[in-house]
């Protein structure tokens, strides 16, 4: 465990949700916090709760350049980069035979291949710094609920990826870690329960459907990165869910023989009531942020 007292932790998806919160909770650590993402107002609202130590840049992980002049901005301005926690993402309910195809491929863009040009843009710098970094997945990486085919592909390539680091840089200096999160009280979370199709699909799922207190995950986030863990479970009772990954998904479709057909005729109808751009569009707030940046 290094002291976080002046330290530098750059978090993607700093705007809202559990990127905005576990920076507010950094800061109590004494740690400097460079907020990146889409939404300036909200970033400047979040560096402002941080303290003048703060500052936020506007970048789109799908960006390269962008994230590129953010990072070097970053690290011109502190000298130094310790902590990365690739957070960024976006999720958008559907089945794949009905949803926007563009829409399914936004969301690797942004919560897979985001996750890997962080990780290129910002190694340098832990290189140099015997850093951190830490990859956000999801229980989606383990179990994989129908409807969210495009999400749970992202953040199972997210633990592959981590998985695939820690080893090859642990001999650097470089520790990575890989968080699961089940579903948390987030804009995100919200945003799904309100489709009118996979609102129901997600709140019906037996044993996993349970939504968990932010302030629950941001407390398993910040003792992850004080310990520089290799993986942060929320809740923990992920990590041994990973023990069984291989019956999981024998489990899922017996589980939903019944549902998903019901839900794929609802979701049939509703993309020929509202058209498919609005019925698989990204949820939350930060999800119609992101919409708004893919049609510049």
């Amino acid at each position: 465990m290094r002291p976080l007292p002046g330290q530098v932790v750059l978090i993607t998806g700093a705007s809202r949700g559990i990127g905005a919160a576990v920076a507010r909770k950094l800061t109590q650590d004494g740690a400097k916090l460079a907020l990146v993402g889409l939404e300036p107002d909200e970033l400047r609202k979040v560096a402002e709760d941080c303290g003048p130590d703060a500052g936020w840049w506007e970048a789109d992980v799908t960006d390269t350049d962008s994230l590129r002049t953010a990072v070097e901005a970053i690290a011109e301005r502190y000298g130094r980069i310790d902590v990365v926690m690739a957070n960024a993402g976006i999720a958008a309910p559907g089945f794949s035979r009905s949803m926007d195809p563009k829409v399914w491929e936004r969301v690797l863009d942004v919560d897979l291949i985001g996750v890997w040009r962080t990780v290129h843009l910002t190694l340098p710098y832990l290189l140099e710094s015997k850093g951190y970094l830490l990859l956000v997945s999801s229980l989606a990486a383990i179990v994989h609920i129908p409807g969210l085919a495009s999400y749970n592909v992202s953040k199972a390539g997210v633990e592959a990826m981590g998985d695939t680091l820690r080893p090859e840089l642990k001999h650097l200096g470089v520790r990575v870690g890989v968080a699961h999160m089940t579903f948390v009280d987030t804009d995100m979370v919200r945003g799904v329960d309100t489709h009118p199709v996979f609102g129901k699909v997600r709140t019906g799922i037996p044993g996993v459907s349970k939504t968990y207190s932010l302030e629950f995950a941001v407390g398993k986030f910040v003792e992850g990165i004080r310990k520089r863990s290799r993986t942060v479970h929320v809740p923990g009772w992920i990590g041994a869910l990973k023990v069984f990954r291989w019956v999981i998904p024998h489990v899922i479709e017996a589980g939903s023989r019944f549902s998903v057909p019901k839900a794929d005729a609802a979701a049939l109808a509703d993309v020929q009531s509202r058209g498919a751009e609005a019925s698989s569009r990204p949820s939350g707030a930060g999800g119609l942020a992101d919409a708004a940046a893919a049609q510049k």
